[in-house]
C-alpha cells in the first residue's frame, strides 16, 4: 500500500506539474481571446439567459436554470469552504489571487464546454438527451481521438467516487461530529438513504431538488459571509494587500503559518480553483448537455455563470472572512480553519454556519457527480450499467463516511487531472466549432 501510494503520489505531482496548470490557465486564456472576451462582457447577458431559462424552451430533458443548478450542486461544495482554507494554509493569502485569475479565464473554458457537449449530444434509447467531454470527442473530432473520450469516461466514473462521493461525505460526517457530536456511520447512513430517494428519479428529480436547495444555501452562505466581512470591514484592505502582494513575492512564516513560495501559491490556487469550479475538467458539460434549448451558446452563456458564482462569488467570500479574520495563521486548516474564522466573527453562530453550508454543499455534490460518473459508466458499457452503478455509489457514502480518506484524497486529485487532460485537448482542437457559433450567434442578438 505505501509503494502504491508513492507511485500514485509521483504521478501527482506531475499531472499538477507546472505543464497541467499551464495548459489549464492557457486554454481559458487561449478561449478567452479567441472569443474576444466575450464571457466578461457578456456577464449581464448570461444573468439575464439565466431568468428566463427557469423553463424548458427546446429539446432537451431540464430547464436551462435547472442544468445550471444541477452543475453547480457538483461544484459548490467542500472546494467552496475546505479547498479554500487548504489553499490559504498551503500557498498564504496570494493563493485566492491565483483562484481568481482560474476562474476568469475557466469562464471562457466553462462556456467552451457547453457549447460543445449541446452540439454533440445525443438521445439514448429512452429518448434523455447526453453529451459531455466524450460525446464531443467522439462526435466532434476525427475517429483517431475516440480513445480520448474513452479515457475521459474512465478517469470521470472512477473519479467521481473520490471527488463526488466519499470525499464529500466524510467532510460532511466530520464536521457533524465535531459540531453535533453524532457518530460518522449514522450522518453515512442518513446521507446514503436521502441520495437514494433522489437518485431513483435520475436527471429530473437531481435537477428538480438541485434547483431549490442550491440557491436557498448559496444565497444564505453568501449573505452570512457578507455580514461577517461588514463586521471586519476595517480589515479588508489589509486583507486585500496581503493577496496581492503574495500573489507574487513570498510570504514567511508566521504564528502557525509555516511560510510559502510564489509557486505555492500558484500551485495551490490553480489546483483547489480547479476542484472548486471544474472548469476545464469537462465534468459540468455533462449537465448542461441535457438542457432544454436548441441554442449551444444561449446555454454555454449559462454554464459559464457557475465559474462565476462558484469561485469569484462564494470562494472568495469564504477566503476574505479567513483572511479578514486574522486566524489563517492558526495551523488550523480545511474546513477547521474556515469554522474558525467564521465562529471569530461570530461567537455561538459561525461554526453552525460552516457545518450547515458544508453539508447541504457536499450533499448537493453527492448528487450532481452521480450524474455526471453515471453517464461516464453508460458511455463505457450502456444503459446495462447504470443500475449496478446507482448501487455501488450508494454504498460508497456511508464508506467514505467513516473512512480515513488520505489516499483517496490523492487518487482522486491525480484523477481530476487526468480528467482535465482530454477534455483540454478536445477543447484546444474544438475551437474554431466554439469560435464559429459564438460569432454568428452574437449577430443576431
Amino acid at each position: 500500500m505505501q509503494s502504491l501510494s508513492e507511485l500514485i503520489s509521483s504521478i501527482n505531482s506531475i499531472v499538477w506539474g507546472p505543464l497541467m496548470l499551464a495548459l489549464i490557465l492557457g486554454t481559458g486564456l487561449y478561449l478567452m481571446v479567441g472569443l474576444s472576451l466575450m464571457p466578461l462582457r457578456r456577464i449581464a447577458y448570461s444573468f439575464k439567459l439565466l431568468w428566463h431559462g427557469r423553463t424548458k424552451t427546446g429539446e432537451g430533458d431540464i430547464a436551462p436554470f435547472n442544468a445550471l443548478m444541477t452543475s453547480l450542486s457538483a461544484t459548490i461544495g467542500t472546494g467552496n469552504i475546505a479547498g479554500v482554507a487548504t489553499a490559504i494554509f498551503l500557498g498564504g493569502p496570494g493563493a485566492l489571487f491565483w483562484m481568481w485569475c482560474t476562474a476568469l479565464v475557466g469562464m471562457a473554458t466553462k462556456y467552451a464546454e457547453a457549447v460543445l457537449a449541446v452540439k454533440y449530444r445525443e438521445v439514448d434509447r429512452n429518448g434523455h438527451h447526453i453529451g459531455g467531454p466524450m460525446f464531443y470527442i467522439k462526435n466532434g473530432l476525427k475517429s483517431h481521438w475516440a480513445w480520448l473520450g474513452t479515457c475521459f469516461a474512465l478517469f470521470g466514473a472512477i473519479a467521481g467516487f473520490g471527488i463526488g462521493n466519499t470525499i464529500q461525505a466524510n467532510s460532511v460526517a466530520d464536521v457533524i461530529n465535531t459540531t453535533f457530536a453524532v457518530p460518522h456511520l449514522v450522518t453515512g447512513i442518513i446521507m446514503a438513504i436521502l441520495a437514494a430517494l433522489v437518485l431513483i428519479g435520475g436527471i429530473k428529480r437531481i435537477a428538480n431538488v438541485a434547483g431549490k436547495l442550491v440557491p436557498l444555501m448559496a444565497i444564505a452562505y453568501v449573505f452570512a459571509g457578507l455580514f461577517i466581512l461588514i463586521l471586519n470591514i476595517e480589515k479588508l484592505p489589509e486583507s486585500f494587500s496581503l493577496i496581492f502582494t503574495h500573489a507574487f513575492t513570498p510570504i514567511a512564516a508566521t504564528g502557525g503559518f509555516a511560510g510559502a513560495a510564489v509557486w505555492a501559491a500558484i500551485r495551490f490556487g490553480v489546483a483547489r480553483g480547479v476542484f472548486s469550479n471544474e472548469a476545464g475538467l469537462g465534468s459540468a458539460a455533462i449537465a448542461h448537455a441535457a438542457a432544454s434549448t436548441n441554442s449551444p451558446v444561449q446555454q454555454g452563456s449559462i454554464a459559464m455563470l457557475g465559474t462565476f458564482i462558484d469561485t469569484i462569488i462564494i470562494c472568495s467570500i469564504t477566503g476574505l472572512v479567513i483572511i479578514s479574520s486574522g486566524v489563517w495563521t492558526s495551523g488550523e486548516t480545511g474546513a477547521s480553519l474556515s469554522s474558525a474564522a467564521f465562529e471569530s466573527a461570530l461567537p455561538g453562530y459561525g461554526n453552525y454556519i460552516v457545518t450547515i453550508g458544508l453539508s447541504v454543499f457536499a450533499f448537493t455534490t453527492i448528487l450532481g457527480w452521480s450524474f455526471y460518473s453515471e453517464k461516464c459508466v453508460e458511455f463505457l458499457i450502456g444503459e446495462k450499467g447504470i443500475k449496478p452503478f446507482r448501487v455501488l455509489w450508494i454504498i460508497a457514502v456511508p464508506i467514505g463516511a467513516t473512512a480515513s480518506l488520505d489516499f483517496i484524497w490523492l487518487v482522486a486529485d491525480t484523477l481530476n487531472a487526468l480528467m482535465a487532460i482530454p477534455n483540454l485537448i478536445a477543447l484546444i482542437l474544438l475551437s474554431p466549432v466554439v469560435f464559429k457559433l459564438t460569432r454568428d450567434h452574437f449577430k443576431t442578438v
